[in-house]
């Protein structure tokens, strides 16, 4: 299974409740912190609601 790299570079401060929890629930609490998770379709899918806050790449 393919692997990304997803990094917060924008602060959670003035956004929704719903967005603040993707950020945790993708295990991001500081900016520049970087995460690795399988490319799956939840993960996926929780990287496009919040893709103003993080970047991504291919591991």
């Amino acid at each position: 299974m393919a692997k990304i790299k997803v990094k917060k570079v924008k602060s959670a401060i003035n956004r929704t409740q719903r967005q603040k929890r993707t950020l945790e629930a993708l295990g991001l609490k500081k900016i520049g912190q970087v995460i690795e998770h399988d490319a799956t379709p939840n993960i996926l899918g929780m990287v496009a609601k919040v893709s103003h806050l993080v970047s991504v790449e291919e591991a």
